[in-house]
């Protein structure tokens, strides 16, 4: 019916990009390369062109198929069309096989017409098929056609699938990073940019309103803390119009089904009745619908519930119908290798399943009835065929679910990467402007001078302006930062504190260190001392070869906590944490702790590879 014989016939810097991270993992458990997944497929394809009691397909069906291989295979599969599909039914008589015609028209032709013409075809077929012309002829004719033409469907759309699902297993990534971000930005923009617009807002009311400015930067601070995380809407997982594995269900029960159909009326044709009638269909259809069992959609690696017991009651029944006089087409077995090669794992199936149809082979050989040699390698040669189509329908749709899953992972992987990039951009970014604002707010609350507190206000309102860009950019491609600007920012704000801001060395000694990188920490050293530097009357930067160095002389150091952004190095808050980041993706570290003496505090980057210069 499947196949011959007698019945029958799947950069590091300031920001980084979210899906990088993913992509250089993305070729872990992304399955095997297409080519060798076609192979499936070409197997399948010369095992259903071998011609109904013959080891030789007849001359015809050579180009039939060639014409079969460049509608199904993926490299080829541009190639298909009109007039592929016209020389196959000019071909299709001579042939003898229908199947393949049936199968390029679900794979050609536009729904709904194609269902209807792949009718046409199956029922041509019976007419046209070898044999007396009886009931029995006719149905293994149209149920070869059937059973072939659906299972080279699927397999060619599985196959298609799974092409496509790897070719893009990055896309769903960078689809799900695209919400992430935009997602993201509404939420950063409720939170956190309407804070910044009441901040511009108060500085320009003047001094008078300076407490509330530092109230409300105060207020903004313990937001960027705890700013939202994004929850993106989940991307399509599978294209459109792609047949799922769940999908191509319906097509192996429909193949098992025919089986039944024609294994019945092989039995009635051979003048089995009553009782043994009725027993070898029950046990065709116990046989058959366990192996349908067996083939159900699973995760690979996932064996059938009871697979021990299911798998020896189709073994005994398959060896009982043998064993019996007039029994069903030998053939029934290919059903119960096709099982051991889904089940059992591949160091065990392979050796099952060729020890299985040498002792079916043996066994019917030695029968009075048996068949002869030749009649003996086309038993070989349809239980190999039928074992191999259920094979491979059960390997491509685990392929596909693996593939799949290895897409949704790296799109979950790339979306928490996301996630915590932005977190971290919104503290590093963010956390600076805000102690700037209130260091500011509170110089123009406390400056008695109108003209020295509207100048502190201008600045504040101005530092505002620039955080509300910065945490605009953050969800997009993020913000520029460079050394020089944040020593020149740095240098103005220290200043406001009465902070004296000493420089020393070559910005560039550092060498394997990206500017943005440099520029992160400068600014989060410069946020640290203004949030929790006591009595900072210096603050030092240092560029050396491979090494960034920022110190204060703060007499009293106190252990922040990690809601302040720092802390110890075993349990440093996000600042702190969000650098080292940065830094191992470097190749490199960051120190932070007291100073020597336990006056002041340094902040080091180290990266271990830079170029010492000169």
């Amino acid at each position: 019916m499947i196949g011959s014989g007698k019945v029958l016939r799947r950069g590091c810097g300031r920001r980084s990009d979210a899906g990088a991270g993913a992509d250089a993992d993305s070729d872990a458990g992304a399955g095997p390369r297409p080519a060798v997944v076609s192979v499936i497929l070409v197997i399948v394809l010369l095992g259903f062109s071998v011609e109904p009691g013959a080891l030789l397909p007849r001359p015809a069906a050579v180009p039939m198929l060639v014409l079969q291989l460049v509608t199904c295979l993926p490299r080829t599969r541009r190639l298909r069309g009109a007039w592929t599909l016209a020389a196959q039914i000019l071909l299709a008589p001579w042939s003898g096989l229908p199947g393949f015609l049936a199968a390029s028209v679900l794979l050609v032709v536009e729904r709904p017409v194609r269902w209807a013409l792949f009718a046409v075809i199956a029922l041509t077929a019976g007419p046209l098929a070898p044999g007396d012309g009886g009931i029995y002829a006719t149905l293994n004719g149209i149920g070869n056609a059937v059973a072939q033409g659906l299972i080279v469907y699927a397999l060619t759309r599985l196959t298609d699938l799974y092409v496509e699902l790897r070719a893009t297993r990055t896309a769903l990534a960078a689809a799900r990073v695209a919400a992430e971000r935009e997602q993201a930005g509404r939420d950063l923009d409720a939170v956190l940019g309407a804070a910044f617009a009441e901040i511009i807002r108060l500085a320009g009311r003047g001094p008078e309103a300076a407490h509330e400015l530092v109230s409300a930067a105060r207020r903004a601070a313990g937001r960027v803390r705890t700013a939202p995380t994004a929850q993106s809407p989940a991307a399509p997982g599978t294209p459109p119009g792609a047949v799922t594995p769940r999908l191509a269900w319906p097509i192996v029960v429909a193949t098992h089904i025919e089986y039944l159909v024609v294994g019945t009326a092989f039995l009635i044709g051979s003048g089995v009745a009553g009782a043994r009638l009725a027993a070898y269909t029950a046990a065709l259809v116990a046989v058959v619908g366990l192996q349908a069992y067996h083939s159900m959609p699973r995760p690979p690696g996932v064996r059938p519930r009871r697979a021990r017991w299911t798998l020896g009651a189709q073994l005994a029944l398959v060896l009982g119908v043998l064993a019996a006089p007039d029994g069903p087409y030998p053939q029934v077995a290919a059903f119960a290798v096709a099982s051991l090669l889904v089940v059992l794992p591949g160091r065990l199936a392979w050796p099952a399943a060729a020890a299985l149809v040498a002792l079916v082979t043996v066994a019917v050989s030695l029968r009075e009835d048996g068949p002869d040699a030749h009649g003996a390698a086309l038993l070989v040669l349809d239980i190999v065929v039928i074992a191999l189509v259920f094979h491979g329908l059960a390997l491509l749709t685990g392929l596909v679910h693996q593939v799949r899953e290895n897409r949704a992972a790296l799109a979950a992987l790339a979306v928490a990467q996301e996630r915590r990039r932005i977190a971290r951009d919104v503290h590093d970014l963010l956390g600076y402007g805000l102690s700037a604002i209130t260091l500011k707010g509170e110089l123009a609350r406390r400056d008695p001078d109108p003209g020295r507190a509207a100048a502190h206000l201008a600045d504040a309102a101005a530092l505002a302006g620039r955080a509300l860009a910065d945490l605009r950019a953050i969800p997009g491609d993020g913000a520029v930062l460079t050394v020089a600007a944040e020593l020149a920012s740095a240098r103005r704000v220290l200043a406001a504190a009465g902070i004296v801001l000493l420089v020393r060395g070559d910005q560039g000694a550092v060498g394997g260190a990206p500017e943005a990188v440099c520029a992160t920490v400068l600014r989060e050293a410069v946020t640290n001392v203004l949030r929790h530097g006591a009595g900072v009357r210096r603050c030092e930067v240092e560029f050396g070869p491979g090494t960034l160095r920022v110190a204060n002389d703060g007499r009293a150091v106190t252990a922040p906590t990690p809601q302040d952004g720092l802390g110890e190095r075993e349990s440093g808050g996000n600042g702190l944490r969000n650098l080292r980041e940065r830094a191992a993706a470097l190749g490199g570290e960051l120190e932070a702790g007291p100073a020597e003496g336990g006056r002041g505090y340094v902040l080091t980057l180290r990266v271990d590879h830079a170029p010492v210069p000169g």
